[in-house]
C-alpha cells in the first residue's frame, strides 16, 4: 500500500530533526497505531456479549421489569 502525501510530508520533516526526536516520534506512532488495532480487536471480539446484553435488555422490556426513564422525574442527588 502506498504512503499518502500528507503522511510523505510529516515523515519528510521528520526526517530533518535530530535523531531522539526521530525516536520519539516513531513511538508515538507507534503506539497509536498498537492502541488502534487493539481496540479493533476488542471491539470485534465483544459483539457475542454487546449481543447477550441486548437480548436480555429486550426480555426484561418484555416482560415489564423495567421503568421507564423520564428526566423531568428523575430524582435530584
Amino acid at each position: 500500500m502506498a504512503m499518502n502525501k500528507l503522511l510523505e510530508k510529516a515523515f519528510a520533516e521528520a526526517s530533518r530533526l535530530p535523531e531522539d526526536e526521530q525516536e520519539t516520534i516513531a513511538s508515538l506512532i507507534i503506539e497509536e497505531i498498537e492502541a488502534e488495532q487493539g481496540w479493533e480487536w476488542r471491539f470485534a471480539n465483544s459483539q457475542d456479549q454487546l449481543g447477550q446484553l441486548v437480548r436480555k435488555a429486550r426480555k426484561e422490556v418484555e416482560h415489564g421489569d423495567v421503568l421507564p426513564f423520564d428526566p423531568a422525574t428523575r430524582p435530584t442527588p
